[in-house]
């Protein structure tokens, strides 16, 4: 498939400095990695409203909460594992509870980060935010809405998680498209099965798809781009039109996108579904496209795993 690949966190780092540009109360806040987050766009530009605070991702949570209570837009900025791992008691207690104006963009989430290997390839970080009450969960699918989740966020009072890769995405979508908030889109249509996927595994899902029709298999793609609150209408007629739901994330499948479908069918419309993702282990240091490939997230994994979800009787 011929697209064009381009990196989510350049693309945030440049939708940062445009609305720096339009909005005096924004204030970026980071964790000594601006340069991997790419805030340090917004730090150059606007150097009097950036704070570095180095390697403080609790206090730098608490003083994002303390900023929203003076009228400032405040973003913070870290590594998903830093961001929601070692900070969560902060973002509970000082953010998610008092429903303060901070939004939390981390980069680098799931096993995409790679070589870094386990003890920085966050997959419990989805379900950790969407675990918390007044917090809004979005995982764009590339760098085109990348840009309009971030506007969106920082038009819209009250903390959201939005989370970034490391590698380049290829753009699935339009420059001049819309985000509709809490709204999934269908990537391709089919009849036969459903597939649901957030981020990086969107794409990979289009490849599987394309794959599956060479042998009669019409497999419908769904981009969940916001998982909390995600959208039931779109699972439960999926789910009657398909018969058949997959999910596909770079996240534990415990917690994430595939549990959070998966209650909606229990509750609503129950059919043959399984969740596809990383099966409740941690990953391995390894060129991320080749994780991708060895937990069977590439498009040849996930065709797999359609393949023996077609062998379910209806």
């Amino acid at each position: 498939m011929n697209w064009e690949y381009e990196s989510p966190r350049k693309a945030y780092g440049e939708t940062l400095v445009e609305l720096g540009r339009e909005m005096d109360n924004l204030v970026v806040m980071d964790a000594d990695l601006s340069t991997s987050t790419k805030t340090a766009m917004f730090g150059n530009a606007f150097p009097d409203r950036f704070i570095n605070v180095g390697l403080q991702e609790q206090n730098m949570m608490g003083i994002a909460a303390g900023l929203a209570t003076t009228g400032k837009v405040v973003f913070v900025s870290s590594f998903a594992v830093f961001a929601t791992g070692r900070a969560y008691d902060q973002i509970r207690q000082s953010i998610a509870y008092p429903k303060l104006n901070v939004k939390i963009v981390a980069t680098h989430g799931g096993v995409t980060v790679g070589e870094d290997g386990a003890s920085h390839q966050m997959i419990e970080d989805v379900g950790l935010m969407c675990g918390l009450p007044n917090m809004r969960v979005i995982v764009p699918v590339d760098s085109n809405e990348v840009r309009r989740v971030i506007k969106f966020v920082a038009s819209e009072n009250g903390p959201f998680y939005v989370r970034l890769t490391r590698t380049a995405l290829p753009n699935l979508t339009e420059n001049d498209d819309s985000f509709h908030f809490g709204k999934a889109t269908i990537m391709r249509d089919g009849s036969d099965i459903t597939i649901i996927a957030m981020g990086i595994e969107v794409s990979y899902s289009l490849m599987a798809a394309e794959m599956l029709s060479k042998e009669g298999i019409d497999a419908r793609v769904i981009n969940m781009s916001t998982i909390k609150p995600i959208d039931k209408d779109a699972i439960v007629k999926a789910a009657r039109e398909t018969g058949r739901i997959l999910t596909v994330e770079d996240h534990n499948i415990y917690n994430g996108l595939g549990s959070r479908v998966a209650e909606v069918l229990v509750e609503n419309y129950p059919v043959p579904m399984r969740r596809h993702g990383m099966k409740d282990v941690f990953g391995v240091s390894g060129k991320w496209n080749a994780l991708l490939e060895h937990y069977g997230l590439d498009a040849k994994g996930i065709a797999n795993e359609v393949r023996n979800l077609m062998e379910v009787k209806i």
